[in-house]
């Protein structure tokens, strides 16, 4: 059994939408957020303590786009993931990563320095120069995306994913007014799929079967 640990909102909502698309059985265990601090017991299945965490029987990975990179590579070869010898194989682990390095790590800064420190500890320009630089990077996005619908291999792929969990968590940083309109165009279109409308499903689901908060409390693990 595949076994996804998850916080509500949180990056590892990129390999439960992933787990949806494929069609796998998993086990979602769900943790409140932060976990490293109100469940001691999970440093015991991942010693950072961040989320997410992923087994699949000896494997145990803690990286949520690396995490979707192992599972399309595993299990959706040629369909959710890019092979080798296709064109658009390098397009395809860029925007992968592209959407975790440089689309969320500036949001979670965002994030710790204008909601979640003490008032004390809050930056105001932080803050800015972050969202402004996560704007900016958006742009280039815009410049690879160009006019197709998808990040590469003309089809739907984990790199949509990664990168449309970002543009999720930009909802979430209250970043959403700096989207421009491809984005917000690209995003909408993702947001159709059916399997991510199941992974938002599940997780409330599983969320409320555990005793865990369904509101959503984006963070970097």
């Amino acid at each position: 059994m595949l076994t996804l640990y998850h916080c509500v909102g949180a990056r590892s909502f990129r390999p439960l939408w992933m787990l949806e698309e494929i069609g796998l059985a998993y086990d979602l265990v769900m943790l409140p957020f932060p976990p490293r601090a109100h469940r001691k017991d999970y440093f015991a299945i991942n010693p950072l303590g961040t989320i997410p965490a992923f087994r699949d029987g000896d494997t145990l990975m803690t990286e949520s786009a690396a995490i979707c990179e192992y599972l399309a590579a595993r299990y959706s070869p040629g369909v959710l993931g890019v092979r080798p010898e296709e064109p658009d194989f390098g397009a395809y682990l860029n925007a992968l990563h592209f959407g975790e390095a440089t689309l969320t790590v500036p949001q979670t800064l965002v994030l710790r320095y204008g909601r979640f420190e003490a008032e004390e500890r809050r930056l105001p320009q932080v803050v800015e120069d972050y969202a402004r630089w996560f704007a900016s990077r958006l742009k280039a996005f815009g410049a690879m995306l160009g006019d197709r619908p998808f990040a590469a291999a003309g089809r739907f792929t984990a790199a949509d994913i990664s990168v449309g969990y970002a543009l999720m968590l930009a909802d979430y940083a209250g970043l959403s007014d700096r989207l421009p309109d491809f984005a917000r165009a690209y995003w909408a279109g993702l947001t159709q799929r059916p399997a991510y409308r199941r992974a938002l499903e599940a997780e409330r689901e599983a969320a409320h079967a555990q005793g865990v908060s369904p509101v959503p409390a984006p963070h970097g693990g």
